[in-house]
């Protein structure tokens, strides 16, 4: 014959092991997506503007909402472009330093990470001028026009000092 026994558990042990599984599965879930626990680091910018520059204010606007760091500078930007090495005729109202590389003007947060990413060896990029439509000159105040305009690579030749450009990426 057979003995047959019949166990009953307590209903506060009952409920004291579900707080601990549920406990235990909530741990290994944070534990397995620590990515989620912290943001990225920001990507450090440092700008040199007119003070009552106001489209480079949304430019700056643009890059800190797009996972940058900016450090401005309300001085004007001829000296720091000159400083920087890059020429007057690629010139715009704001000049920025990110890394080793200048980034002039209106130029998109996507295109200063690719350039990052992609590391060439060049001066920089710059927006001349002030196109409609770009990061920066794209408020209420445009109507929604978007003028074409290029992100230009600008490197130097060594050897001559000289300056060229060659097309980073067009918005047309």
């Amino acid at each position: 014959m057979t003995k047959s026994t019949t166990h009953t558990t307590h209903p506060s042990a009952l409920r004291s092991r579900r707080v601990l599984l549920t406990a235990a599965i909530a741990g290994v879930a944070l534990a397995s997506v620590p990515a989620l626990a912290k943001s990225p680091a920001k990507i450090p910018v440092e700008v040199w503007k007119d003070p009552s520059c106001g489209c480079c204010g949304d430019w700056i606007t643009h890059m800190e909402d797009n996972g940058f760091s900016v450090t401005v500078h309300d001085t004007g930007n001829t000296a720091a472009r000159n400083k920087l090495g890059l020429p007057q005729r690629l010139g715009s109202c704001h000049t920025a330093l990110v890394g080793n590389y200048v980034v002039e003007g209106h130029v998109p947060a996507a295109d200063v990470k690719k350039l990052l990413v992609q590391k060439p060896k060049a001066l920089g990029i710059a927006v001349p001028g002030m196109p409609v439509g770009s990061p920066g000159m794209d408020g209420p105040a445009y109507g929604g026009r978007k003028d074409p305009y290029d992100v230009l690579l600008v490197t130097r030749n060594l050897m001559s000092n000289d300056v060229s450009t060659s097309v980073f990426t067009s918005y047309r």
